[in-house]
């Protein structure tokens, strides 16, 4: 599945080229698409959304190559391979200096020139629009732009309202709620409503846009009509696309063998008979130490974790009044999560002090081999996710970051292996239901942070089905290391690992 998935995700007929541009001194990393043509229709400038990076948005950009345009996908300030600082303000001011960069170079007629980009990029994408001029614009489920129909301030990235430019083209999702849509199609007002177009994909959601057959010929036709040429039928292939869920379902696949291996998970001993088994061997579960506690109650767990969850998101918003303590992590509002967690953590393990004595007992030989795994596995993840669809691989920016959110979330596992008690209390199946329910739980006390007390941690929203995806397999992980080593700290260990990659992969460096 590796090899035919690497095959797949690898194989473009168009051709590609990164370079750095230094525009007003952001340096940004940026790939070149074109159908590999000397003469080119026109160019397409294509931004990328929050948390996201240029080689996501190659689908996109190839289907403006098939037109013959030369596409420019730019990593912004703090995400893929541009270093930060990331803000709002900064992304949106590298974006115009790209755009202006390239015209006093003569690298693009501005003329022939359309700005296009997803989420926060189809936000930026309309406002340097409306600033520097070009031929149009294409803005794919833009982020949030006024306050009307009901969107809060909090959403907004920008404070300073902007209306599209003339011709532009504003794609939005049909599963995106009603306010969403309608606050993007009022961006349509006044010189530009005759020449503009707001057009909703079926059957579509935030994400699947980037990949989605009928926007890419939505925004081809729209290019052709602005720049004035007879299009070229065709969408690009998803068959890399494809090959990249190929290859990471084998990799994952992978995972529990790699874990048991590298635990040195022991077989049963010989049977009475004296004969050893072979194929049908049975793995042994290494037993806790024998210990006080007692797995307690579901709904005693749920019910302090959700209460000091909500209190600690409540302090955080009364204390910080529209910031936090924990920006020393810089990393854009993945400190505030390490920070919560932190807390959260340490405020469990105090209530339970007395059941502290199962995290004394524990070996150093496992205790290596869980590191090890933890660090040799997600990289191996994320090298092919950076290979094939995202880029995902850690910078040394990246790395630097690591340890501090490792010791960070630590806490938070620690308590989440105590709650969920011995391996004797319950079996495999419950502990995994009852940790993602505590997962749950801790999620929706964010998410009130977010929609009732405002706090504008949107990114932790937006990234939710990637979370729900990450703490499945992080939980079946960390219940194998558990099993395996039947050490409560290698388990927490372990998580905390994971978790702490994951921040610094995913969200943007500050």
């Amino acid at each position: 599945m590796c090899v035919v998935g690497f095959l797949l995700a690898r194989a473009t007929p168009f051709r590609e080229t990164t370079v750095i541009v230094d525009a007003g001194g952001c340096r940004l990393v940026t790939d070149i698409v074109d159908a590999g043509e000397d003469e080119t229709q026109g160019t397409v400038i294509l931004l990328h959304g929050l948390a996201a990076n240029k080689k996501i948005m190659s689908y996109l950009a190839r289907g403006f190559a098939l037109l013959n345009m030369r596409v420019f996908v730019p990593d912004l300030p703090g995400h893929g391979r541009t270093p930060g600082p990331f803000s709002y303000a900064r992304a949106d001011a590298c974006s115009e200096s790209l755009v202006r960069q390239l015209i006093s170079r003569r690298a693009i007629d501005p003329a022939r020139t359309i700005l296009a980009g997803h989420s926060m990029g189809g936000a930026i994408a309309i406002r340097v629009g409306s600033r520097v001029p070009v031929a149009g614009a294409i803005a794919i489920s833009p982020a949030p732009m006024a306050t009307t129909y009901g969107v809060p301030a909090s959403m907004l990235l920008f404070n300073d309202k902007v209306l599209a430019p003339p011709n532009t083209l504003i794609l939005s999702e049909s599963l995106a709620s009603p306010k969403i849509r309608e606050t993007s199609r009022s961006l349509i007002v006044g010189a530009a409503a005759a020449s503009s177009k707001f057009v909703v994909i079926p059957r579509s959601t935030h994400v699947s846009l980037l990949f989605d057959r009928e926007a890419v010929r939505v925004s081809q036709a729209w290019v052709a009509q602005v720049l004035k040429f007879e299009p070229k039928p065709g969408v690009p292939s998803r068959l890399p696309l494809a090959g990249a869920l190929a290859g990471l379902a084998g990799i994952l696949l992978l995972a529990g063998p790699f874990l048991r291996e590298t635990l040195g998970i022991r077989s049963l001993p010989a049977r009475g008979d004296g004969k050893v088994p072979t194929e049908t061997t049975t793995p042994v579960i290494i037993e806790e130490p024998s210990s006080p506690i007692i797995a307690l109650s579901v709904g005693r767990v749920l019910l302090e974790v959700a209460s000091i969850s909500l209190v600690i998101v409540g302090l955080l918003q009364a204390a910080s009044r529209g910031s936090h303590p924990f920006a020393l992590f810089h990393v854009f509002e993945g400190d505030y999560l390490a920070g919560f967690l932190l807390i959260v953590g340490v405020i469990l393990l105090l209530a339970h002090w007395k059941d502290l004595g199962i995290f004394v007992q524990w070996k150093p030989a496992p205790l290596l081999a869980t590191v090890l795994a933890a660090i040799i596995l997600p990289v191996l993840i994320y090298s092919w996710l950076d290979l094939t669809v995202t880029e995902a691989w850690l910078t040394p920016s990246r790395w630097l970051r690591l340890p501090g959110l490792f010791v960070a979330v630590l806490p938070y596992h620690a308590a989440e292996e105590l709650l969920l008690g011995s391996q004797r209390a319950r079996s495999g199946k419950m502990r995994l239901f009852v940790g993602l329910a505590i997962r749950l739980v801790v999620s929706v006390a964010l998410f009130l942070g977010v929609f009732v007390l405002h706090n504008g941690e949107i990114l932790l929203v937006l990234l939710a089905p990637y979370v729900a995806a990450f703490c499945l397999l992080q939980r079946l992980g960390t219940d194998v290391v558990r099993k395996g080593t039947g050490s409560p700290i290698a388990a927490a260990i372990f998580g905390a690992i994971l978790l702490a990659g994951f921040c610094v992969v995913v969200f943007p460096i500050t």
